[in-house]
């Protein structure tokens, strides 16, 4: 069947069918009516080439993402891809791993294919350079934000994230608060780290001992743990920057023969479901919802696309997934 076709049947021009499945508002709601009975009724698809060029849009968009590993761009990925295909877009995805000059060479195949916009999916919340001002759609920046304050950047709120996680131990009668978290470098670490702070000095309590900066791993959860134990007595609950850094520390923890929770509360960060979902007790963790992130990215893409950006570094709210490693103490 052909728009000639649909266009007999309803009794009106192919300008008008046109028009009428494009959603223009140059047709009255009758004979929009009959133009829509008439498609239906002859099973008519629009061609999706020939829509494209008289909208002048492919009604693709590029994916490009530096997270090799995918912990966390494969979720932010998810969500934009979701988004994507309730809006009938088709994705080309990208693996620039880190590599300016691959990026370059992304970029260049992109830009050929005719996409009608771009999502950049950072490896960490850092800032990282903006590649808007070389390109001639719109970009939007996802987990990781653009350094330019006119772009649109979507990324966790790691500052509102431990917040939660502190007010949590806080209401299980926690007093005597830790922070481990990931390298000083990091923006994500410093966040929560202010974080913790705040949160702390809402309650009017100081934190025990200084944040202890490490690697975002097991092996460092493990040696703060030891710091901790030895240098902090009357610790009662540690919030870990990482679900790694947290499982680590309850190891170590066991090993000493402490019970947890009842002796010490233990909470993570980014939901990882690989560590949370296994280590014991379960573990209680900030979730950085990454899929919701990625399909407000892939919303506001499309609303840059029709002329209608909202430039800013825009922070994603964080949730608290409560488990068993924060259970309150037991009565004395």
């Amino acid at each position: 069947m052909t728009i000639s076709d649909v266009a007999s049947l309803a009794g009106v021009s192919i300008a008008t069918v046109s028009k009428a499945l494009n959603g223009k508002d140059n047709v009255r709601p009758d004979t929009r009516r009959r133009v829509l009975e008439a498609a239906e009724q002859l099973s008519f698809r629009p061609n999706a080439l020939a829509r494209n060029l008289l909208t002048g849009q492919s009604r693709t968009v590029g994916l490009l993402t530096s997270d090799s590993v995918g912990r966390f761009g494969i979720p932010v990925l998810l969500g934009a891809e979701d988004a994507f295909g309730a809006g009938e877009m088709a994705v080309v995805l990208c693996d620039a791993r880190g590599d300016a000059i691959r990026e370059q060479h992304h970029l260049r195949m992109l830009l050929s294919r005719r996409v009608d916009g771009l999502i950049v999916v950072g490896e960490s919340t850092d800032p990282r350079p903006s590649i808007s001002r070389e390109l001639p759609i719109p970009v939007v920046y996802a987990y990781g934000p653009s350094d330019d304050p006119g772009d649109v950047s979507f990324t966790p709120d790691d500052v509102g994230g431990a917040v939660l996680a502190v007010r949590h131990l806080l209401a299980t009668g926690r007093r005597r608060i830790a922070h481990v978290t990931g390298p000083t470098h990091y923006k994500a670490a410093a966040d929560r780290a202010e974080g913790v702070r705040r949160a702390l000095g809402e309650a009017g309590l100081e934190q025990a001992g200084e944040t202890l900066y490490g690697a975002w791993s097991q092996r460092w959860g493990r040696q703060a743990a030891e710091m901790l134990l030895l240098t902090q007595p009357g610790l009662d609950a540690v919030f870990c920057g990482s679900d790694q850094i947290a499982a680590g520390f309850m190891e170590i923890a066991r090993e000493r023969g402490l019970r947890l929770p009842s002796d010490v509360a233990v909470i993570g960060y980014d939901n990882w479901e690989v560590l949370s979902a296994e280590t014991r007790p379960l573990l209680t963790s900030v979730d950085p919802n990454l899929e919701r992130l990625g399909h407000t990215a892939a919303q506001h893409l499309f609303a840059a696309i029709d002329g209608r950006a909202a430039p800013g570094v825009h922070s994603m709210p964080c949730r608290l997934v409560i488990r068993e490693s924060t259970a309150p103490p037991a009565p004395a």
